[in-house]
């Protein structure tokens, strides 16, 4: 395949490709953009980090524990039946959240945890229509490149977008606008033809689900620490900021510098196509990504801070696009939307953590040690990808399934490969049973 950009205009080109990619992004804006808006909004009615990071991590928690239900329920049911009732009611949440404010505690989390529960699964909405829409797996796998660097352009312009709303109006009309604007894009979604169209395979009657595969429990416990990193900073970016480093603008500035350097990544790491197990790749880029936030706990001056944000986000996308791959690879036949929003989750529960631990580490030892959760974040993700090589590195139980295409099955290719998980040509996924 040519350059990037020639390989993303194909996938662009592809018949309803654009208005997927921006539905479901548009339509995730709210989530995308929520730790931001809630930490913001609860500085703005005077309450503390330590109450900020509570709101953000019940959110986070909420938003976890739904994904997985709600995407079991799409696998079931279909998309317009559960995504577009699941968007109004977060929606209403959130616009309860702002009517409410934090003077009644009990209704400000009663309301975050509506807002996030019924948070749609879109994103794994999205990657299980792919296969549909694109055919080849060679395109399939690009696209969850594209993916990522679509999710980095919302994380650097939905904190900007946050911030110039609240300087406009106010934090209350910042977290309306942001959820009204969402709710169009997971509408512009669910009444497309691939979504109204796409049934899951059959699956396995299993209680656990997607959560049968070791694999991807490895990945999920990795991705918990990712998470937890990306969380923290949220945080720790925010008292920063207030520290005497100017307020909500440069708080905004770090948060679109870190989202900037995962874009710049995810569009080079989605230029070429790439050998070898995807597993393997990970550890490496998740150690990079671990080794990226430790020049932060410098606490420089604004300026150099945002280049350093910049620099820690760059491997936040390639990571994330090359999860998606091993996902695919790991996930028992028809649980696709299950499995990644358990990804979605994971990386939630772990952000929840990461803000809810940041807030007192920056009480109570200052703003490095909220960075310093960060880096605890990224080696502890790496140590989780180190020690569990052999579940890794053994196939889905159950059979094959190519570029996350459920039921595309070839047996004869795995007898070929001669082992497990290995690859028969460039770019091709071949999945064998697992073994006990």
């Amino acid at each position: 395949m040519g350059a990037a950009g020639g390989g993303y205009a194909d996938i662009l080109r592809a018949p309803h490709a654009v208005r997927l990619l921006v539905g479901t992004l548009v339509g995730r804006l709210p989530n995308g953009t929520a730790h931001v808006a809630i930490v913001l909004f609860t500085r703005a009615e005077g309450g503390s980090y330590s109450l900020a990071g509570a709101l953000a991590a019940v959110y986070g928690l909420a938003t976890a524990l739904g994904q997985p239900v709600l995407g079991r329920a799409v696998d079931l049911y279909g998309q317009p039946r559960v995504q577009l009732p699941a968007a109004v009611v977060s929606a209403a949440g959130m616009a309860a959240l702002a009517a409410v404010g934090i003077g009644t505690l009990p209704s400000a989390f009663a309301a975050v945890v509506v807002a996030g529960l019924f948070t749609p699964p879109l994103e794994g909405g999205l990657r299980a229509l792919w296969p549909s829409v694109l055919g080849r797996e060679d395109r399939v796998h690009r696209a969850y490149a594209l993916d990522a660097v679509a999710q980095e352009v919302m994380f650097t312009v939905g904190p900007l977008l946050v911030t110039l709303l609240v300087w406009l109006w106010s934090p209350a009309a910042a977290l309306l606008v942001i959820n009204v604007v969402g709710l169009l894009g997971a509408l512009s979604v669910v009444v497309s033809e691939p979504s109204r169209a796409w049934r899951s395979e059959p699956r396995e009657a299993h209680w656990l689900g997607a959560l049968r595969s070791r694999g991807l429990l490895a990945l999920l416990g990795a991705f918990f620490f990712v998470g937890l990193a990306l969380g923290s900073i949220t945080v720790a970016a925010m008292a920063y900021a207030e520290d005497g480093h100017g307020g909500e603008g440069v708080y905004g500035v770090l948060m679109a510098a870190l989202g900037l350097g995962a874009l710049v990544g995810g569009l080079v790491y989605g230029a070429r196509p790439w050998a070898g197990a995807p597993e393997a790749r990970l550890r490496v880029l998740v150690g990079l990504l671990a080794l990226g936030y430790a020049p932060l706990l410098l606490t420089a001056g604004p300026v150099v801070m945002a280049v350093l944000a910049g620099v820690a986000g760059v491997f936040l996308a390639p990571a994330i696009a090359c999860a998606f791959i091993v996902v695919d690879r790991h996930a028992p036949r028809g649980t696709v939307t299950e499995a990644f929003s358990w990804l979605v989750t994971t990386f939630g529960v772990g952000a929840a953590v990461g803000t809810a631990a940041a807030g007192p580490a920056v009480e109570l030892s200052g703003v490095p040690a909220g960075f310093a959760v960060a880096v605890a974040g990224g080696a502890a993700a790496l140590l989780v990808l180190l020690l569990t090589g052999r579940a890794l590195a053994v196939a889905v139980p159950g059979g094959a399934v190519a570029a996350g295409g459920e039921g595309l099955v070839d047996r004869a290719a795995a007898a070929a490969a001669g082992d497990e998980g290995t690859a028969v040509a460039p770019g091709a996924v071949v999945r064998v049973p697992e073994t006990e």
